[in-house]
């Protein structure tokens, strides 16, 4: 079989298509990302697809350029998101790695990073420095899972029910989740998303992103954000707010997203990644749930190049510093910031 690989400029069905037949496809292999990181980030997306005989689609790869003369030049699949890579028969995942290598190469990028859910038959260097947590929710309904969990957890998720908390799920909880999710950033030191992305968001998954918020009386204390594909959902950012934690609504808002996700059906419940050993590796592993490790392969200009952070190196005193900031300018700067860091 002959493969050609190029960039994408097909029908955004072609492509989805394609990721929707293919094993190990997540929610951020669809099309519609595209048009996210284009309107909210502006970077450049590089889209490449692999065709038989330069005709029908083999596979596909979503792959982004982040570049910035602060943070560096790195080519990611998904930058922001915790899976991406390529798709598609084992002759054009090859192909289509090799392309990217090649790019990363004459292009002078730092990196290259595929995120892939699983293993793939590339000769890259393959990194584990994050995981996550996967809790088994299939054939269960929402009482017999709430019995399975530790006693513990059961008690913390009383908690905050004995003190009127309250989750509510929907569109309109985005405005409160970013309301929570902003100041939760600036707490920790981390310049914040743009309100935009998840604005965008909302607009182009309706039906398969879920926000949710906990509620203390009027006043949001916790919130979420994930993505439901096929039988799984991936809680993607979640928050809350420092000043409630002796209630931990945290506690009840995971629940709440676990209890809809088995009561919608779904087989899994993906708590996101983390770094192993972490203060959030311990939070996800109480639940019950078992590591599953993340295949991030790598083609760097250097050694040991990862992408950025504003916790290491010569960032360090960031968070600091940033942690000073009135919220109201954290929020305006940090999606100015962020969108350098994939």
């Amino acid at each position: 079989m002959t493969l050609a690989v190029g960039r994408f400029s097909g029908r955004a069905e072609e492509w989805d298509e394609l990721v929707l037949r293919s094993p190990g496809w997540t929610h951020f292999h669809l099309h519609g990302w595209r048009g996210v990181i284009e309107r909210v980030f502006g970077h450049e997306c590089l889209y490449l697809a692999a065709r038989e005989g330069g005709e029908g689609l083999a596979g596909v790869l979503p792959l982004v350029r982040v570049k910035s003369l602060l943070f560096g030049h790195y080519l990611v699949s998904m930058p922001f998101l915790n899976y991406g890579g390529p798709l598609g028969s084992e002759e054009a995942v090859r192909a289509l790695c090799d392309h990217a290598a090649r790019l990363a190469r004459e292009d002078s990028a730092t990196l290259l990073e595929l995120r892939s859910a699983r293993p793939l038959p590339v000769p890259l260097t393959v990194s584990h420095r994050k995981i996550t947590v996967v809790l088994d929710v299939s054939s269960q309904d929402p009482e017999r899972l709430w019995r399975g969990l530790p006693a513990k957890v059961r008690s913390q998720v009383r908690r905050p029910q004995k003190e009127g908390v309250q989750v509510r799920f929907g569109a309109d909880q985005v405005a409160p989740f970013f309301e929570v999710f902003s100041r939760h950033m600036r707490d920790l030191g981390t310049p914040t998303q743009a309100r935009r992305l998840f604005d965008c968001i909302a607009e182009t998954f309706p039906g398969d992103v879920w926000f949710g918020c906990a509620y203390l009386g009027a006043k949001p204390v916790a919130a979420g954000c994930g993505f439901r594909w096929a039988q799984e959902f991936e809680m993607t950012w979640a928050s809350a707010l420092t000043e409630h934690s002796r209630l931990a609504p945290n506690m009840l808002l995971y629940w709440a997203f676990i209890e809809r996700a088995a009561r919608e059906g779904l087989e899994r419940f993906n708590f996101g990644r983390c770094t192993p050993g972490s203060g959030a590796h311990r939070f996800k592993r109480q639940w019950g749930g078992r590591d599953v490790a993340l295949w991030w392969y790598q083609a760097a200009r250097r050694t040991a190049a990862t992408t950025p952070s504003p916790h290491q190196g010569a960032f360090a005193l960031g968070p600091a510093l940033w942690k000073r900031l009135p919220l109201a300018v954290a929020t305006a700067l940090g999606p100015r910031v962020v969108r350098y860091l994939p």
